[in-house]
């Protein structure tokens, strides 16, 4: 059930002065332009809308020696449509790692264009192919289909690796948003499974059942994300309040305790300082540990929610992308280094 913290012992947590110059600079341009926010339009329009923006903020795709589009049957038979990138031709003589992604969108946006850059940008820092998922969105799709999706393509990858070239010892799941939410389901299920994959790359994921912490209830709206926003996309995906209590959806806290998440792989875990999700985030880093489970927790003081899209606008986004390849590199046996808590400045 829902609780409300008092979010008052929390506000030098956010202190606006704290934002990365840029970013703040951005937010000034968009509160300027008074476009509707997604929340504002219909949902058909909102998806459309996202598909346009998303690139704007985002790095050039780059190229890559692979680029394929196929699709991969769901347990209802529906087709899944996937895309891997891969900087350098694999082989089975010399397979590749690889990163199954999925990506942000709160469950009602967003696609394997939207964020195409950032899964190449990950291929290259993290020396691997990645596998990207078009999980189906609400609300024409309503939970738990974008998380059955996530574990059929989990599924898929294991039992195809070696055909795309991919070691299957060497597999990771990651995602932002609402993608990290269906990386963090998806590890819990490999772990069901007997599958092991070799790391949980999770961007600022959602994993609570309530938007109730002290950072959602102090960064309602001025973070681009708006408490109304994340409402709304809920108000699309889940068919109604009791789905808020199924670990699928939140593994944190779901009816009470969440998701026994005991034997499941390392992770590494980015939050960003302005980011309503943030609380929820330090909290499931905090839950993985409790049980034994490797996690690394990284800080990004100055950042919103979305900042890994924003490269291109936003220097300091560089080093969070240069942190998650060095997780991925070191999770795949390809550099050592040692993960612990780490607070990153921006400015």
């Amino acid at each position: 059930m829902p609780h409300t913290p008092d979010p008052s012992a929390s506000a030098a947590r956010f202190d606006r002065a704290g934002l990365d110059p840029q970013l703040a600079h951005l937010l000034e341009l968009i509160e300027k332009a008074k476009r509707p926010a997604l929340n504002q339009m219909d949902v058909a329009d909102a998806k459309i809308a996202y598909a346009k923006s998303a690139p704007i903020l985002d790095l050039m795709p780059a190229d890559m020696a692979v680029v394929e589009d196929f699709t991969i049957p769901a347990r209802d038979g529906h087709p899944i449509s996937m895309r891997l990138v891969a900087p350098r031709e694999p082989s089975w003589v010399d397979p590749m790692p690889v990163l199954l992604y999925y990506h942000g969108g709160g469950f009602t946006v967003g696609g394997i264009g939207t964020h195409d850059a950032l899964c190449r940008r990950l291929a290259e820092l993290g020396d691997c192919m990645v596998l990207s998922v078009d999980y189906r969105l609400g609300p024409e799709w309503r939970f738990p289909t974008a998380a059955h999706d996530a574990f059929d393509a989990m599924q898929w990858t294991f039992d195809n690796a070696e055909r795309l070239g991919a070691d299957p010892a060497r597999i990771a799941l990651g995602g932002d948003s609402a993608g990290g939410t269906l990386a963090t389901v998806a590890a819990i299920e490999a772990r069901n499974l007997g599958l092991s994959p070799v790391l949980q790359l999770l961007i600022y994921p959602g994993t609570c059942g309530w938007q109730d912490t002290p950072s959602h209830l102090a960064l309602t709206e001025g973070y681009m994300l708006t408490r109304e926003m994340i409402l709304w996309f809920f108000s699309h995906y889940l068919r109604s309040d009791a789905d808020r209590d199924d670990w699928r959806f939140a593994p944190l806290d779901a009816g009470g305790d969440g998701a026994d998440v005991t034997g499941c792989c390392p992770a590494w875990i980015a939050v960003a300082q302005f980011d309503p999700l943030v609380d929820e985030g330090i909290a499931y880093a905090r839950k993985l540990q409790a049980a034994g489970v490797a996690a690394e927790l990284v800080h990004y003081d100055g950042m919103i929610h979305d900042f890994f899209k924003m490269a291109r606008f936003v220097p300091a986004v560089a080093k969070a992308h240069a942190d998650a390849g060095h997780a991925l590199r070191r999770a795949f046996g390809l550099e050592r280094g040692r993960a612990g808590e780490q607070q990153h400045g921006t400015n």
